[in-house]
């Protein structure tokens, strides 16, 4: 039988098999929530920064999506069988983004950077064992041995760094190095434009060792506002975007798009400064976390996208306690919050339903990055939370890199009392550059916290290859930072993110994310 078919308009998108045919000149439009603060991976401290420099630049090794490190500029490597030393045998067809060859020269020159104490870098931390830094010793221009005084567990993953190009920045100030903000990589996409507060613009390198890009360009445009994100996302001007839980239902509708949902290696926090001459009382942090009612804000924040969360760490790591019992954890009680304010000398003034100490009321305030209308919504009913306990409670929304000049500035005490913010984590446990006393001011534990106790921990969770030794140190780790409360742990959000269905290639949605091989991504012709 014949069927006849008038009037049908061949979707260009697909083949004839109905498959999807990609682009080869086509473009990736993504978006940035905030501008990043410059592109050079030894010096960023941003997700925003990272989000492009991994489009950029290449490490030794990479993370698969199953979260499993595998040679990237490093053909193969082995570890020595005490564990100290690192053998990596590195690729012969790499070349930087300028046509010069890749070497061991620069795995060489981009370690010792980091390790220079003129570098204001908050990684050094990362290649000193016990005061003493590792040796890198180049055997030939593909060959090169890095050398741990003593047994690291965690420094597999910080060798993945991206590498720099020594021959480009061997004569320059890094710290103040143009390069920071006109990027040469060896990474599968080459930067070409930075217009400050519009976009950051990516093209294909067509000499890339690995497999050739499927999308020619990629735009990542800047859009601090999480409403502004979304609509762009519905006209179809970007190809992906987060989407909060409240808008969930309205764009699962939308025919244009795929939705994913999974777990990210993330927890949402609100930081406590530890010198502050109010909140460096214990009894003060407590009362604070006992006001705050977790549960409530991941079913009205997030809808119950999400868990609260108690700890400083991911359930997605293999470190997270398989017995939360001994884990502090501060429940929802406004009046053990009240009963703590008074134990540290607050009295309550019933007619301003404050406390006060000194005729000094309870005054604190909270800094949000502008546009993450989560965690401005988080701010805002915490803010209500502490009323109800007579802590007044003061929010300032700020420009993320306003924010960044202040957590990150070398200022002790800092010029903050609180900060609303999230982690992004690696795969290993590793926290030292978080919560080492030593890493104040000058470091990621920008909020000054200090226990010796943990500090030991903490070596000693780096000494510690074996794995069921080192879950148990973490784990004591984790009790001892929870009882503190340097932070106050607020949720696990789900990651909910839609993806234009003309992008395909993406990897398996997990806590890797889903272009884990941008190589992969590709967009289809237009309709």
């Amino acid at each position: 039988m014949m069927v006849l078919v008038v009037g049908c308009k061949k979707d260009k998108s697909l083949n004839d098999w109905g498959a999807q045919v990609p682009d080869p000149n086509g473009m990736l439009n993504l978006s940035l929530s905030a501008e990043p603060s410059l592109l050079n991976p030894i010096l960023s401290t941003d997700a925003y920064s990272s989000e492009v420099i991994g489009k950029v630049f290449n490490g030794l090794i990479r993370i698969n999506e199953d979260l499993k490190p595998e040679p990237d500029l490093a053909t193969s490597y082995n570890v020595s069988e005490d564990g100290t030393i690192y053998t990596f045998y590195l690729r012969k067809d790499v070349k930087w983004h300028d046509g010069r060859n890749f070497t061991a020269e620069d795995v060489s020159f981009t370690f010792k950077t980091i390790m220079n104490p003129d570098t204001n870098t908050v990684r050094r931390s990362n290649y000193y064992i016990n005061k003493k830094p590792i040796s890198i010793i180049i055997v030939n221009d593909y060959v090169l041995k890095i050398i741990s005084p003593e047994p690291f567990a965690p420094l597999l993953m910080s060798l993945g760094i991206e590498i720099l190009p020594e021959h480009i920045l061997n004569k320059d100030d890094i710290n103040k190095s143009k390069f920071n903000f006109n990027p040469i990589g060896t990474g599968p996409y080459k930067f070409v434009e930075w217009k400050s507060g519009q976009y950051i613009k990516l093209v294909r390198n067509e000499n890339y060792f690995g497999p050739k890009p499927k999308v020619k360009e990629i735009l990542y445009k800047i859009i601090p506002d999480t409403n502004t994100n979304l609509v762009s996302l519905s006209k179809q001007e970007i190809d992906m975007a987060g989407i909060p839980a409240k808008d969930l239902k309205r764009f699962e509708k939308d025919e244009n798009l795929e939705i994913f949902q999974y777990q990210k290696l993330h927890y949402s926090y609100i930081g406590i400064n530890q010198v502050h001459p109010i909140l460096y009382d214990i009894r003060v942090r407590k009362a604070i976390s006992h006001a705050i009612n977790k549960d409530s804000l991941v079913r009205s924040v997030l809808k119950g996208k999400g868990k609260a969360a108690w700890l400083p760490t991911s359930p997605e790591l293999w470190s997270y306690p398989d017995n939360q019992n001994n884990i502090p954890k501060y429940d929802y009680s406004p009046e053990k919050s009240r009963k703590l304010l008074v134990a540290a000398g607050y009295e309550f003034d019933h007619q301003k339903k404050l406390y006060k100490k000194n005729g000094k009321e309870l005054a604190l305030t909270i800094f949000v990055p502008k546009g993450n209308k989560v965690g401005e919504k988080c701010v805002q009913i915490i803010q209500q939370f502490l009323a109800q306990v007579g802590i007044k409670l003061d929010i300032q929304v700020k420009e993320w890199r306003s924010l960044l000049k202040i957590i990150n500035a070398s200022d002790n005490p800092k010029k903050f009392d609180m900060v609303m913010l999230g982690w992004s984590l690696g795969i290993d446990p590793d926290s030292y550059s978080i919560w080492h006393s030593s890493q104040y001011p000058n470091g990621f534990n920008f909020i000054g916290y200090r226990n010796l106790a943990v500090n030991k921990l903490l070596i000693a969770g780096r000494q510690e290859v074996n794995i069921p030794k080192r879950k148990a140190i973490y784990e004591e780790i984790y009790q001892k930072i929870a009882f503190d409360v340097p932070y106050i742990f607020l949720f696990y959000p789900d990651t909910i993110i839609g993806v234009n269905k003309r992008v395909g290639g993406l990897s398996r949605p997990g806590p890797a994310g889903l272009m884990n091989r941008i190589e992969d991504v590709f967009v289809t012709k237009p309709l």
